[in-house]
């Protein structure tokens, strides 16, 4: 009974939602998203369709193969008389001897097909030249389908961005709280101070009016960035699909030098998706030229037919059970507009490359903004190590003039305060490097490379270290 109550224990908490589930790294985060994301899940299929209809283009260079079968029905049946076959052939002159037989036999019908009449036969055609059209509507479908390869692959660079915002975001709030508690702390440190010095008599009451009210709005802060942190949080969650809240187990930090701008501008210029779907656009009008101009070309093609079934009958007798043949069509007018089909499909051609020089012109632009930005974050957050060691500095110095009687409650909570705009002045500077660096990363199909930037990375508030530094040797996007 013992070991019964403890396997249902077991199996009663293991049911449980973990609400202590371990933190995931932004990588894992990515694979989770990856596997659990909708919209990504619609673009696969949107690729494994036009992968099937791709496919199936192969059968346009194989015969077509059809079985039909026909019922009809004639007015009356179809007989045929020795009069009028003598008539036919312009009439044949008896001799006097034989004209009783002649006129009795001219009198005879035979029944060539009765009214009701029922045939089946199978019947194949089998292109073997048409001017290049099938060729055409093959590439075509080819284009259509890496068309969506690129869609897919555009789409997977816009969620690891969106990723990047949802975690990291999380990771800043997290960061931010923690700077509201560590105020919320010292403030209360600061309030019990200032009720000793009153009893004592050392500071007046005012004093110790402003340090509580200075804690009271301290915690109303951490308590605004608790829900803040409660809204990132579900917001990761749901974004990854997940049933258990999603705690991330990163850190925000920066590199102290990034690989060149250039070596971001040429990957992405060589591997954007986006290019590759204006080169599948290309192929698709390219097609269409081909397909235009394939209609001024005849078509050959061979064809035959075997009867399955016929009617007992003359007619059904005297045709032939199979026949094959070739036959060629040219066409002479048609009414489509081929050749202006033709210039419009050119002019498509000439459209797309000038859409793909813009694009590699708004790449170079995007690349290089972004690039920009991630420097900026990085000055600033280097920059603020020396703001913070001075805040540090002033808070120890005005909490212990304080306890000296020679400064005011005001005084020690701007220094603490102070000290935690610059903590979230700097922790915010991180969190734009991260989503500038993951931008950069993104746009250069490099998402891989994330963890090389985590290994050489620096904590915020600590001063650039050289030799931590991402070598372009090591960078495989150099």
């Amino acid at each position: 009974m013992k070991v019964k109550s403890i396997s249902v224990l077991l199996t009663s908490l293991l049911a449980l939602p973990s609400a202590f589930a371990a933190p995931i790294s932004f990588d894992q985060a990515w694979e989770i998203l990856q596997r659990q994301n909708h919209s990504l899940a619609a673009e696969r299929a949107n690729v494994d369709h036009f992968e099937h209809l791709y496919n199936a283009t192969s059968s346009l260079n194989l015969p077509s193969v059809t079985v039909g079968a026909n019922y009809t029905r004639l007015d009356q049946d179809v007989t045929l008389s020795l009069k009028q076959v003598a008539d036919s052939a312009g009439g044949i002159v008896a001799p006097a001897a034989l004209a009783p037989l002649f006129t009795s036999l001219g009198s005879l019908t035979s029944t060539i097909t009765e009214r009701d009449i029922f045939s089946s036969s199978i019947r194949a055609v089998w292109p073997i030249f048409t001017g290049g059209r099938i060729t055409a509507a093959q590439n075509a479908a080819e284009g259509k389908k890496e068309e969506a390869q690129s869609q897919l692959a555009m789409e997977v660079q816009a969620r690891y961005e969106d990723l990047a915002k949802y975690y990291f975001s999380v990771v800043l709030a997290q960061e931010v709280l923690q700077t509201r508690i560590e105020v919320e702390k010292g403030l209360t440190q600061h309030r019990d101070n200032a009720l000793k010095l009153e009893q004592q008599g050392q500071i007046a009451r005012v004093e110790r009016l402003q340090a509580e009210a200075s804690l009271d709005k301290a915690t109303v802060e951490r308590k605004k960035a608790q829900k803040d942190l409660d809204i990132a949080q579900s917001a990761l969650t749901q974004i990854l699909n997940q049933p258990q809240m999603v705690e991330p187990s990163g850190d925000l930090f920066i590199n102290p030098s990034l690989p060149p701008m250039s070596a971001f501008i040429d990957q992405t210029l060589a591997t954007y998706p986006g290019l590759d779907l204006l080169n599948a656009k290309e192929k698709q009008a390219s097609s269409l030229i081909k397909a235009e101009k394939g209609k001024y070309y005849p078509e050959v093609y061979l064809y035959g037919t075997y009867n399955l079934y016929e009617d007992d009958s003359l007619a059904s007798d005297l045709r032939p059970d199979w026949l094959v043949g070739v036959g060629v069509n040219v066409p002479l007018v048609e009414n489509t507009g081929r050749s202006e089909q033709v210039k419009a499909a050119s002019s498509l051609v000439t459209q797309v490359k000038y859409r793909r020089e813009q694009a590699k012109q708004d790449l170079s632009v995007l690349v290089e903004k972004t690039y920009k930005e991630a420097e900026q974050a990085q000055e600033e957050v280097e920059g603020l190590n020396s703001s913070l060691q001075l805040a540090q500095e002033n808070l120890r110095l005005r909490q212990k003039a304080f306890t000296q009687g020679l400064s005011t409650s005001v005084d020690v909570v701007d220094a603490e305060l102070y000290l935690a705009s610059i903590r979230t002045q700097q922790a915010v500077a991180g969190f734009h490097y991260l989503i500038a660096l993951t931008k950069l990363l993104a746009i250069s199909s490099e998402m891989a490379t994330f963890p090389q930037y985590q290994q050489s990375a620096q904590p915020l508030s600590t001063a650039p270290n050289p030799s931590a530094a991402i070598s372009m040797t090591e960078n495989p996007i150099s």
